[in-house]
């Protein structure tokens, strides 16, 4: 077991396994990048569209919900991934709630977008 660390040290430990997991996310999980060019895209996107800052945080905000929702969903099929190979209900389970989650993340991504978009339009 690893020693405990405490104050900026604990802090410092906990930023450095946080980019690691961003690198680990970004190197091994295709949905991720995608994510994030996305995510490239349509933030200065959301800069230029919106009219006022709290515009354009809502269209920022599903964008993040999205991210942070891909990283707990590889994390849960990496961990169940470690725990056995073979097939089993609550291993699909497990997987399929991950996967729920972040279509329905896409999807409140797709409705915040296209209801701004219409709104202005209209």
């Amino acid at each position: 077991m690893k020693p405990q660390t405490h104050g900026i040290k604990r802090l410092v430990h906990a930023v450095r396994y946080s980019v690691d997991g961003w690198k680990a996310a970004f190197k091994d999980e295709e949905a991720f990048r995608q994510i994030l060019l996305l995510t490239a895209i349509a933030v200065p996107l959301a800069f230029v569209i919106a009219s006022s800052w709290s515009e354009t945080v809502l269209l920022i905000l599903p964008l993040v919900i999205c991210i942070i929702t891909e990283l707990v969903n590889s994390a849960i099929e990496n961990v169940v991934d470690r725990i056995s190979g073979e097939w089993h209900p609550l291993a699909k389970k497990a997987k399929d709630m991950g996967s729920a989650a972040q279509f329905t993340a896409q999807l409140f991504l797709a409705l915040v977008w296209a209801g701004f978009l219409l709104a202005r339009l209209l």
